[in-house]
């Protein structure tokens, strides 16, 4: 793993493609990520960004923004005049290209020093994603973030299970990533699983269930159309359609997903989520 230090000229990038729908502004603490060799890491779109990756294999690098608090308050009101001009507000996704709760974040506390600058400088929105039970260490300052700002915590869990053939296991497993949750909704945050990307679920109406108890939210993606692909060809071109398929090769197809959801309305009625528009905090009955 290299580790190095840079800055950034502003980190609040405007959101363009699948984000469009989601938020105005993407933020970015770090740029790479460690769990990229994980099960996370696998299907994840960025791997095949050339741009972020220059040609470093995905899970190999991590670049430490520095500058990142003192770039958002520099770039804060600029960016908020634009977002409030054309997109309704400014609404962040913190972060669509990393985790903000790496194991490094204890080190840097790059994500911590950014959070707490929004804190003097709020956003109308802010959309926290997060792969790591990690994110319920900072319940105070989540705490204070929530009275500033519009705030939804989302918790990716893919599935109810922890392997799948012949990949890595999570960098947080399930189980840690349930107890996170919940320790977040009783503390009174708006917490939302994200289902994404969909892996092959063992026991649906148990896997909502324990959804239901723990969120106020559930959002369903599925690779295809999830990736930034109508088709999915980011994610087919990585081992994860393969393991999956040696599971339940019916999860590779969208009626999947459609069918789960039909599971999950029957745990949280009208707090369904699908795609990009759940992402947004839109949710079905």
């Amino acid at each position: 793993m290299q580790v190095t230090r840079t800055t950034v000229k502003n980190i609040l990038t405007r959101a363009s493609g699948y984000l469009k729908e989601v938020c105005s502004h993407s933020l970015q603490p770090y740029r790479g990520c460690t769990l990229g060799n994980s099960l996370c890491g696998v299907g994840c779109y960025v791997r095949h960004n050339q741009w972020v990756t220059r040609g470093r294999p995905w899970g190999s690098f991590l670049e430490v923004r520095e500058n990142a608090a003192a770039s958002y308050l520099e770039r804060y009101a600029a960016e908020r005049r634009w977002a409030r001009r054309l997109r309704g507000g400014l609404s962040i996704f913190l972060s669509s290209a990393t985790e903000p709760f790496l194991p490094q974040e204890k080190r840097y506390g790059i994500t911590g020093e950014v959070l707490r600058a929004m804190l003097q400088s709020p956003p109308d929105e802010l959309i926290l994603q997060t792969h790591s039970h990690r994110v319920g260490d900072h319940l105070e300052l989540l705490h204070q973030l929530a009275q500033a700002t519009s705030l939804r915590v989302h918790i990716s869990i893919e599935s109810d299970r922890d392997r799948l053939p012949g990949l890595p296991p999570p960098a947080s497993s399930v189980e840690k990533r349930f107890e996170a949750a919940r320790r977040l909704k009783q503390g009174g945050l708006f917490t939302v699983v994200t289902v994404s990307p969909m892996l092959p679920v063992r026991e649906p109406e148990v896997f909502f269930q324990r959804i239901a108890d723990c969120a106020q939210a559930v959002v369903l993606d599925h690779f295809i159309g999830g990736d930034g692909t109508p088709d999915g060809r980011r994610t087919r071109a990585t081992g994860l359609p393969e393991a999956m398929e040696k599971v339940d090769p019916e999860c590779l197809n969208l009626d999947y997903r459609d069918r789960m959801a039909e599971v999950a309305r029957r745990y949280l009625p009208g707090r369904v989520g699908i795609g990009a528009s759940g992402f947004a905090g839109r949710y079905e009955g």
